[in-house]
This record gives structure tokens, sequence and C-alpha cells, in this order.
């Protein structure tokens, strides 16, 4: 299998549809962060017609896809392909990094001890509503990777406490919805929910999801970058330099 499509001719249509300045400026976007097309529109300054179309464009081109919020099953996240994420323009991550998930019992878990064991850097996670404890499972999958959970427990989300330098990054789609408009210092990661099956091969998966999403990032915090006031990069509807 090629490594950005199934063809030629294909990564060829990929390509193509990158070419137009927007529409690589959306998905440079979108490496960091999972977006609503309104968020897209608000980003950008284009209409919501034109941001519909140059999405369409994208997903015909297998550069991103459209999936339903877990929350609100009217809202819709663009994802960004994973094959592209290596290949587009890579964000500068600052030290501080809070996860963000429900119930700070799995997806939030795992993703602050990925992110400790990847960069050696600092790493918390919290919950809009937190559960009792950490779920077995997130312990289990936890462990297989090497990763300890055993005396973690699930803290309660609190704006006062993040700090300024702190990225917030909801791993949710309910979380998401939670705490609302972020400004520059908030992404979004779209990870279904493994505790809704209980299944080790869904918990499994979301490790995986996980563990993805941060090795984009994490070659920029790994090599001792500065922290980036400006992260993530706003596009203000000019071509990109």
């Amino acid at each position: 299998m090629a490594r950005h499509g199934s063809s030629p001719h294909r990564r060829a249509a990929a390509f193509a549809a990158l070419g137009d300045p927007t529409r690589l400026a959306i998905a440079d976007r979108l490496v960091a962060s999972d977006l609503t097309p309104s968020e897209i529109v608000d980003l950008t300054g284009c209409s919501s017609p034109l941001v519909a179309h140059h999405l369409d464009v994208l997903e015909a081109a297998g550069v991103v896809r459209r999936s339903r919020s877990e929350s609100d099953g009217r809202k819709r996240f663009v994802i960004l392909e994973p094959r592209w994420r290596s290949v587009l323009a890579p964000p500068t991550v600052p030290d501080e990094v809070l996860f963000v998930c429900t119930h700070n019992s799995a997806r939030s878990q795992m993703a602050a001890a990925i992110w400790r064991h990847r960069t050696g850097r600092p790493a918390s996670s919290a919950g809009t509503h937190p559960a009792a404890r950490v779920h077995p499972s997130a312990v289990r999958i936890a462990r297989r990777h090497g990763l300890d959970l055993a005396d973690a427990e699930p803290t309660r989300f609190d704006p006062a406490r993040t700090g300024r330098a702190a990225v917030i990054i909801t791993v949710c789609d309910r979380a998401h919805d939670d705490l609302g408009a972020g400004g520059s210092a908030r992404l979004h990661w779209s990870v279904p929910d493994p505790a809704a099956s209980g299944s080790a091969r869904d918990f499994e998966s979301a490790f995986q999801q996980l563990d993805e999403r941060i090795g984009v990032l994490a070659p920029s915090t790994a090599a001792g970058a500065p922290p980036s006031a400006s992260f993530p990069h706003q596009y203000n509807g000019r071509t990109p330099t």
C-alpha cells in the first residue's frame, strides 16, 4: 500500500486538493485539532458555503473525514486522516498540557501518561464530571504498554488551575461541548468513548489513537522547542507564507 493513498492517482488528487491555499491552511490547522465546520468558518473568515465546498474537496481526495459528535448528533467534527498528520506543518506545543474528558477515568488519563512518557514533560488530566475511579480497563491497557495508572485518581476540571501556559486538549466530544469556546489554547481530539462498550478492543483503539496523535506533537517538544504563545496557528484568510 502506498504511504499516502492507494495509488499514485489517489495521491495526486490529494496533493491537488491541498494546492489551494485555504484548503492547505485548513488541513494544517487540523494537524493539531479536530474542528467543526463552524469553527473552520471562524478561523478562515470564509462563508459557510465556501467552507463546505473546501471540505467536500478535501474529503473526496481522502485528506479529511467528517464524524458525528458523540455529544450532539447534529454536530460533525472534521478530522484529518492520520496519514497526513506527519506530512503537513507540525505545530509547536507549550510545555504544559492538560487533557480533559468527561469522567477523567480513561481517555484523558491514558493521554497524560502517554504524553509524559513520550516527551518527558509535564501533563495532567481532569474531568468535567469525574468518576469515582479510573476505569480498570484503562489501567490494564496502560500497563500493557508499560505505563502505570494504578495510583491515578479522577480530578475535577478547574479553569482557575489550568495555568496561562497550558494547552487544554479535550479528548471526548462531551467535554468539548462542556468547556465551550476556548480561544487559541484549546484543542480537541474526537476519540470515541471506550467505556461505552467496555471492550478491551475499544480501549486499545482509544490508546492507539491517542498515541498516534501525541506522536505527531511529541517531536517538537522532545527537541526542546520553546513554548509558543501563538499556538495553535490562526488562519486569517490570507495566503500562507
